[in-house]
């Protein structure tokens, strides 16, 4: 298997090769260039104010461009479970920003012509046990009652419609969900955040962060900036320049294969509707088709990529894709790539302002359109100066219990062997 990005290759990524200066001065210094710093990027700069977007990589280089491009509604944690914490009324506020966030990335794709292949095809849920497919029946009664959502069921002798293989008893389908091209994505949103007159500078990682007066000083490794207004947006890349943030971050490896391409007619049985599909486990299984290859991820290894972890999953994800699908056991697989997603103690997204930077952080898995919505709302209420009355700033930002958290996941063999056992027993 080929240890290269499969996304990269389908598009030219922004590069170093013509570095940016960093400025004197900005309105807002924003940290990251992924979706939710890019996003922020074009907000500030379609309404006047000056920010940089200060990427350590090159811009999109993180997640953003080695995800699965699924574009989802719903949050991490199961909506009753959003109901039981924070009550109906804010939950219900999350879930339907949930809804506006892929109508935001599809807005965003029309209105800056981003050729990155978004297109509604919804997403399946598929029941590993016919237990999880009763929970599912509940779901729909419950979707339609709480959040006026339509989802509806496909029963198990229904299934070949949806998904080429008989291993899942039932599955539930979300017509709202989209997929796109992650890489075509934050590459003409970086191009977008440029348009609109952001600057943004690769290979600009930040040493350190002072307050000075009523203003910051950002060191970066290739210069220093000040600025009114700090924006951390760095996701599962959090590190210790903002120390109290990174406590509250575990970075969690996400690892993807790419088969060869298939015929039309194996794509067409193995994904009839070319859905965005997901399993039920705690330690799942997603999966898409692009361009007639089929795109296959999961937690194969929790702690984040480098060349040994990437090879383990590229293994074991083939293992269980042909689980999935026995008709692919002599397909070729040609790529196999890691990323690091940020989870939050509490697997919910958080927003807010700490020692005065502001931050969005915890997407954990659903960041494509929430990033996107995010960068945006989040700018927009630091331009109005009421990032409290946002309502991802509306509940607590948890650390771990007891404080043992320092910023190394060192806990993460422990908590894959427990979704494991979860997974056996649930």
């Amino acid at each position: 298997m080929n240890q290269q990005i499969y996304w990269h290759t389908t598009v030219k990524m922004p590069n170093d090769s013509n570095l940016t200066p960093i400025p004197e001065k900005v309105d807002v210094a924003i940290i990251g260039g992924g979706y939710t710093g890019l996003s922020a990027a074009r907000t500030f700069a379609q309404r006047g104010v000056k920010a940089v977007v200060l990427e350590a990589e090159t811009i999109g280089w993180g997640a953003s461009s080695r995800n699965g491009g699924m574009t989802l509604t719903g949050l991490k944690v199961a909506m009753q479970t959003a109901i039981k914490r924070y009550g109906h009324d804010l939950a219900k506020t999350l879930f339907q920003a949930s809804i506006d966030s892929v109508a935001l990335v599809e807005q965003i794709v029309k209105e800056e012509s981003i050729d990155c292949g978004f297109a509604r095809t919804g997403h399946l849920l598929a029941a590993n046990k016919p237990k999880h497919f009763d929970v599912l029946k509940d779901e729909v009664d419950f979707m339609a009652k709480e959040f006026n959502h339509k989802v509806h069921l496909v029963s198990p002798k229904d299934l070949r419609s949806e998904i080429g293989t008989d291993v899942y008893h039932g599955a539930l389908v979300d017509e709202v969900s989209a997929g796109l091209n992650p890489a075509q994505y934050v590459a003409g949103l970086a191009a977008a955040a440029v348009r609109a007159g952001a600057i943004l500078c690769a290979r600009a990682r930040v040493n350190r962060i002072e307050r000075s007066q009523n203003r910051f000083v950002v060191e970066t490794e290739r210069g220093r900036v000040e600025a009114e207004s700090v924006l951390v947006a760095t996701s599962g890349y959090t590190g210790n320049v903002t120390r109290k943030l990174q406590r509250k971050i575990i970075p969690i490896g996400s690892f993807i294969i790419a088969t060869e391409r298939l015929s039309d007619e194996l794509a067409h049985e193995l994904s009839p509707k070319n859905r965005m599909i997901f399993d039920f486990k705690h330690f799942l299984n997603y999966f898409r088709l692009w361009d007639n290859r089929m795109i296959f991820g999961g937690r194969a290894a929790f702690f984040p990529e480098n060349e040994n972890t990437i090879a383990q999953s590229g293994e074991i994800l083939r293992g269980e894709m042909i689980k999935v699908y026995p008709q692919l056991k002599d397909v070729k697989v040609e790529y196999v790539w890691g990323g690091t997603l940020d989870f939050a103690f509490d697997q919910m997204t958080h927003v807010g302002e700490a020692d005065g930077l502001h931050y969005s952080l915890g997407y954990a898995g659903h960041g494509v359109a929430m990033a996107t919505y995010l960068g945006k709302t989040v700018a927009e209420a630091m331009i109005k100066g009421n990032i409290k009355d946002h309502p991802f700033a509306k509940f607590d930002f948890p650390g771990a219990p007891l404080g043992l958290y320092t910023g190394s996941p060192w806990f993460l063999p422990f908590a894959g062997m427990w979704y494991k056992i979860l997974d056996w027993v649930e």
